[in-house]
């Protein structure tokens, strides 16, 4: 707060701060006090970080590094390991001894760039932006449980869960030249959803009705209606795939990501 009064000369405005950095959190339906920090995602946390971090931005830009920040998570690059061993000791030193604050040993590595991520994103050798591994999992552990087989929802409502999770990721990540990984994720998808609708077919006679009326042949639809394959065998089968291709799944409305994602960079 002593940071913010030598900037910020409105009173009120300094009040409501002190007032919100002070008050409780819910907790299991009962106010519990704060001893620190701002709450998760609040929109003050960016605010504060710029005001507290300017002078570690004013200190790197004195140094003439390259570097990107957001909030209290940023990236120093360097050209050599080296180098960025002596900046992280440094800056490291300068965050602590200077400006007071705590650095996460956890998260502060030294690496090559492709091997970090930042805001989700990951930098390629050739300069792109890319989707970081840690991104695509969190993305598939959402899409595994909106298609939990056991969840006893149609099939036209589970299109509708994922198709604004599925726009929504795209949005964030359209500056990543990930065209391969758009494809990939696109054909996980299809087999995560021709699986779901496979096991609500149940008994065989529903499931050989279903790929025949879907333009599957008699003999080929029993083959696989009596097979013994688990689902997820099932739904990789070239039956499955005839049954339910691209334009099955785009007259069920499902959002496929590398289309769009090549409508957004156009």
């Amino acid at each position: 707060m002593y940071k913010l009064s030598r900037t910020i000369r409105d009173k009120v405005l300094l009040s409501l701060i002190r007032k919100y950095l002070r008050s409780g959190i819910l907790i299991g339906g009962l106010t519990q006090q704060r001893a620190k920090g701002t709450p998760q995602g609040s929109p003050l946390s960016p605010l504060l970080s710029n005001i507290v971090l300017d002078n570690l931005d004013k200190e790197l830009e004195k140094r003439g590094h390259s570097f990107v920040r957001y909030a209290d998570d940023f990236s120093i690059f360097v050209r050599s390991q080296k180098a960025s061993e002596r900046v992280m000791g440094s800056i490291g030193r300068f965050i602590t001894e200077t400006l007071k604050l705590k650095v996460n040993e956890d998260k502060s590595v030294v690496c090559e760039c492709h091997q970090t991520k930042l805001l989700g994103y990951t930098i390629y050798r050739d300069g792109n932006l890319g989707v970081a591994r840690e991104s695509l999992e969190r993305l598939k552990i959402k899409i595994r449980g909106i298609t939990k087989r056991n969840r006893g929802r149609s099939f036209e409502k589970i299109i509708s869960e994922l198709r604004p999770v599925l726009r929504g990721w795209l949005q964030y990540f359209r500056l990543a030249k990930s065209n391969r990984i758009m494809q990939n994720l696109d054909a996980w998808i299809r087999r995560k959803l021709r699986c779901y609708r496979i096991k609500q077919c149940k008994k065989v006679i529903t499931l050989q009705r279903f790929l025949k009326r879907s333009g599957v042949t008699t003999w080929q639809s029993w083959t696989l209606a009596l097979s013994g394959k688990g689902h997820w065998r099932k739904s990789g089968c070239p039956q499955v795939n005839q049954a339910m291709g691209l334009k099955w799944f785009e007259t069920q409305g499902l959002y496929n990501l590398s289309l769009n994602h090549k409508l957004l960079n156009n």
